[in-house]
């Protein structure tokens, strides 16, 4: 179960949508013939999804430990009172 750099290029252009008409019906139909292929295919999609989630999930730590230092920490009290006072006073 070897997969070729080409290969690999040709999953990821299949999985993001980048192929042309004629090279996404000639893969589509390579996936029908070969399983190995297809399977590949779910492998590498589902690894995608997978970075991705942990990608939103570093992400979403970064913001809660910005807005702790900006919102907790006394150095930075004139800010966090300036951006009450704004979505207080509408």
């Amino acid at each position: 179960m070897t997969t070729s750099w080409n290969e690999t290029e040709q999953i990821e252009a299949h999985i993001l949508g980048n192929a042309d008409a004629g090279s996404a019906l000639l893969f589509e139909a390579k996936m029908l013939l070969e399983p190995e292929l297809h399977n590949k295919v779910l492998w590498q999609q589902r690894a995608y999804e997978v970075i991705q989630s942990y990608g939103r999930k570093q992400l979403k730590q970064e913001i809660e430990a910005v807005h702790q230092q900006l919102f907790t920490q006394q150095e930075h009290k004139s800010f966090s009172q300036k951006i009450w006072l704004f979505f207080t006073n509408q």
